[in-house]
């Protein structure tokens, strides 16, 4: 009984999350909801340990920024657990906070150690039971899912937006874990 209960639970974070994903982002795609979720069970893609390489980076993106663009938001929670949080790279460039601020709570996010694949890949399994049973009617949908798998069955896991997502919404980010950002960047934003 208990077991059921949790199932429908953890079913309705997934259904809360997907809302909240397709009222903010109605032409996404399944890989841009499975790219939030693996953000937020696994954390940053990879080890993160050359501080320079990561502070050109962000300069970069930052030009490419436009501050009156609606979709350039704070920040949000990843995932159906919000174990982390992606901090858009706006609040650098309107002064909010410091890109020296951003890119320490990135790299400490980001080198923290992860799950394994295998561990991953059950639990999007859970997460992709739920999301079927929504019948969204997303673009490419079952050959993302296809590819998703294959991905995860050769022991690997990070996706990148899909064009769609990449062309409308302008997903330009940093990846805090949770205490990091309510420590650390949450306080900036809020003054």
């Amino acid at each position: 009984m208990m077991l059921a209960a949790m199932s429908v639970m953890a079913e309705e974070r997934v259904d809360s999350f997907v809302d909240a994903q397709l009222a903010r982002y109605p032409q996404l795609h399944l890989r841009d909801l499975y790219k939030s979720c693996f953000q937020d069970y696994m954390g940053a893609e990879h080890l993160v340990t050359d501080t320079a390489a990561v502070r050109h980076y962000l300069e970069q993106e930052l030009s490419q920024i436009d501050l009156n663009d609606p979709y350039a938001y704070g920040y949000e929670p990843c995932g159906i657990d919000g174990r982390y949080v992606r901090v858009h790279i706006r609040n650098v460039k309107d002064g909010t906070i410091s890109a020296a601020a951003l890119i320490d709570a990135f790299m400490r996010s980001a080198n923290g150690g992860h799950p394994s694949v295998e561990e991953w890949r059950s639990r999007w399994g859970q997460i992709l039971e739920a999301i079927d049973k929504r019948n969204l009617a997303l673009e490419d949908y079952d050959s993302e899912k296809a590819a998703i798998d294959s991905l995860l069955r050769e022991g690997r896991y990070a996706v990148s937006h899909s064009a769609a997502y990449r062309n409308l919404y302008s997903p330009h980010y940093r990846i805090v874990r949770r205490d990091i950002f309510e420590q650390e960047i949450l306080p900036l934003l809020k003054r």
